[in-house]
């Protein structure tokens, strides 16, 4: 291996020109040109404008300030967007992989995306395999589950093919690229589920549907209440315009889409603040609605080490010759698996002895061996490979789910790799346990107390997933099903209700288990940590991801733990909550224009009555009444459980004040015996009233951020109308308006309190 000298610099540089390298690193995020163009072409966009045309052909230009506020909120978007952008690219700088290369005879890392076609690979234990590859020197057990769905350990010596996306077990040596880009096989199974994948968010797409409707709608009533205004009521076509214009401009809730992006980009920001990267906006939607957590053992419950918590002597009187053997053994032994990561820290490895004979320790075999100069070998395995004989203790530490190894010795040299021999010498019984990881159980804790279910999914065997369930503290641990002993006919919607644990899990089985949840209504997240949970992340409608594990579930997952620290994801849960609540609460203000805008158009087509506000209006609810108190108290925490959908609920909360608002404006409009600009100022007062009223409701609980945008609120509108009177066209207020004014609004308050006593009581 020192004598390969690997690709000069003018090799590396042949093959770049050539097309050989591999592809550079491709971060999920929409480019800076995809951003600018989401916010800017955009349904509401084009509608507005249209508008905003139509004022300046007619000369309405004050009513056109409607238009400066839509481009704030592009560029508000845009900002937004970009900067969530900018964090998580450089978050996902920490995620690039690197690999170890021979190049001008010397060793050294390089980032995965600048390797070339011939590069020699440094592979080692924990080594995940990242370009197809022939191994050229030494031997390796690796991992193929991706491509087998078996976890068993393959063997692999000189000119063997590597497969991308495997892991190296056990064992040392040096392979020759082969592929580079889409040519690897792992890549073309990640592109795959990518593409298999779709994307939804609850939020955009109740947004679509309202999109849709209202655009169906505007041009069709526009055009009625404009010809409706020359023909049957002589109004000139100046009037008839800017009256029209204020009508389609309500039903337009152009604030709310702006919201949703702002919201889940500032929710994005705040995560990966805490080193948690989201690669899909939308997985924070997705994951606030999920009510069952798939988590697979390693990497997430544990955290994927080993620690050794006794060692027992199996002899009397051990030599210190024999001990130091052991430490030389751990000292020139290449393994550096999680097993052996342990026992070098228990037992302090030290090049007593000088070694004649190394046979590396394989997965397969379950052991393996060192011969020294002083004519003895030592044996390092699992229990029941090198210990014929068991025992009452042995029994009981495999009931409680530990890892047993063995270490052993003859009085010889051994080079047979395939058999143990049978003199061998019983000298350690090594009692390993998973570490778990830090604040689990108050994770788990935190999962129930939300109502979320915990279903664990591991390859181990039974009583070692189900020992670590019971220290990580789940209620549900005993709850285990072998999943070797399940045939592909078997009912697995009766399993995924049965058990909580299911050990022995193939790839498929893993998929098939989240399948069988969704089917039964479920949201689904599930966590993974290698190429054997691809399947299932994939089918999960949430997928996560530890920064520790494979590249491949790294990059198809919507979510990275950077720190690999499952329990982080009640930040995440509780975000996606934060941004739904919060919209959803949101959301009704804005509604309440576009249901009222809607009805008060037909009504005022059906009765031949002009629409009763004008754009500039319109626009001083959007900024003062809508926009404000959104934006601000999007930065609130309302963490508790998401019922209901979105849309469904706003709706539902903003329909009693859309048509307390359409009624006393048609009574208004109908039936008060006041003058057309009189009967305007009284319809703007009410409309604004009531809308004052719906963010008082949504304010409740009341906070003192909430308590103090409400009067501030308050104070910004009164100032307005009343520094720029004519700007509103408003008048001087008669007794009789206000009174009127005051009769109407306190019979609305009255019909309000009344309608939600009577609702709230219900639920």
């Amino acid at each position: 291996m020192n004598t390969l000298q690997g690709l000069t610099d003018q090799e590396i540089k042949k093959r770049i020109e050539a097309n050989q390298k591999e592809e550079a690193y491709q971060t999920m995020t929409n480019s800076i040109g995809t951003i600018i163009k989401k916010n800017v072409c955009t349904l509401f966009n084009f509608l507005n404008f249209m508008i905003a045309l139509c004022l300046f052909l007619v000369h309405a230009y004050s009513n056109m300030i409607f238009i400066a506020i839509i481009i704030l909120n592009i560029l508000i978007g845009i900002f937004q967007e970009i900067k969530a952008k900018k964090i998580v690219d450089s978050l996902s700088l920490l995620n690039r992989p690197m690999a170890k290369v021979i190049r001008n005879g010397k060793t050294r890392k390089i980032d995965v995306s600048d390797l070339v076609v011939d590069d020699l690979l440094v592979l080692e234990s924990g080594d995940q395999i990242s370009n197809d590859s022939i191994l050229i020197d030494g031997s390796l057990e690796v991992n193929e589950s991706l491509i087998t769905g078996e976890s068993d350990a393959i063997i692999k010596k000189t000119h063997d093919s590597l497969v991308s996306g495997s892991f190296v077990i056990s064992g040392k040596a040096v392979a020759k690229v082969v592929h580079v880009g889409s040519q690897n096989y792992i890549r073309t199974i990640s592109d795959q589920v990518k593409k298999e994948k779709a994307t939804y968010s609850e939020l955009m797409d109740s947004m679509k549907k309202v999109t849709n409707i209202t655009s169906y709608m505007i041009l069709p009533l526009g055009i009625l209440l404009f010809i409706e205004a020359i023909f049957l009521r002589g109004i000139i076509i100046d009037d008839a315009v800017v009256s029209s214009c204020a009508a389609l401009l309500g039903m337009l809730p152009k604030g709310l889409v702006l919201l949703i992006s702002v919201s889940l980009s500032t929710g994005v920001i705040r995560l990966a603040k805490q080193k948690i990267l989201v690669q899909n906006i939308y997985a924070l939607e997705t994951l606030a609605h999920v009510d069952t957590i798939c988590l697979d053992k390693t990497g997430t419950i544990t955290n994927g080490t080993l620690k050794v918590i006794s060692k027992k002597a199996l002899q009397k009187d051990i030599s210190k010759d024999l001990d130091e053997m052991v430490q030389s053994y751990l000292s020139f032994a290449q393994d550096n698996n999680a097993t052996f990561i342990a026992l070098r820290a228990s037992i302090e490895p030290s090049p007593i002895i000088k070694p004649v004979k190394i046979i590396p320790f394989s997965s397969s075999r379950k052991w393996g061996s060192i011969s020294f100069e002083n004519g003895k070998t030592i044996f390092v395995g699992a229990f029941e490979k090198l210990v014929k004989e068991s025992s009452v203790e042995v029994e009981e530490e495999l009931e409680k789910g530990h890892r047993l190894l063995a270490i052993g010795y003859i009085e010889d040299i051994w080079d047979n790799d395939r058999a143990l021999p049978e003199n061998m010498i019983p000298l350690y019984m090594i009692v390993l346990e998973d570490v778990i990881r830090p604040n689990t159980k108050k994770t788990l804790d935190f999962f129930r107390k939300q109502g979320v279910e915990i279903k664990i999914i591991s390859g181990d065997h039974p009583k070692t997933v189900a020992h670590v369930a019971r220290r990580a503290g789940f209620d549900q641990w005993s709850s285990v099903v072998d999943m070797s002993d399940v045939l592909d006919s078997d009912d697995y919607d009766s399993l995924i209700k049965e058990y909580s644990i299911f050990a022995r899990t193939t790839p498929q089985q893993k998929q098939r288990l989240v399948q069988a949840l969704k089917k039964q209504g479920h949201h689904v997240a599930m966590t993974g940590d290698g190429v054997n949970d691809l399947l299932a992340l994939r089918e999960a409608d949430c997928s996560i991801a530890v920064a520790d594990g494979s590249e491949a579930s790294r990059q198809i997952s919507q979510i990275v733990l950077l720190d690999s620290n499952f329990t982080n994801l009640p930040s995440v849960l509780m975000e996606g909550r934060k941004v739904i609540n919060n919209v959803t609460r949101t959301a009704q203000v804005f509604f309440i224009k576009t249901i009222y805008s809607i009805l008060v158009t037909i009504l005022c087509i059906i009765t031949n009555q002009s629409f009763p506000f004008i754009p500039i209006q319109i626009t001083l609810i959007d900024a003062f009444i809508e926009a404000y108190p959104s934006f601000i108290t999007i930065v609130e925490s309302d963490t508790s459980k998401i019922k209901g959908s979105f849309l469904r609920t706003s709706l539902s909360n903003a329909a009693p004040f859309a048509l307390l608002v359409t009624i006393l404006i048609m009574v208004t409009q109908l039936v008060g015996s006041f003058t057309e600009i009189e009967r305007m100022n009284i319809s703007y007062i009410l409309l604004i009233l009531l809308s004052i009223l719906a963010v008082i409701k949504s304010c409740i609980p009341m906070t003192k951020l909430r308590l103090a945008l409400c009067v501030s609120m308050c104070i910004g509108i009164c100032l307005a109308l009343m520094l720029f009177p004519n700007l509103f066209m408003m008048v001087s207020f008669t007794f009789e308006m206000v009174m009127y004014i005051v009769a109407l609004f306190s019979i609305s308050l009255m019909i309000l309190i009344g309608w939600f006593l009577i609702k709230y009581k219900k639920v």
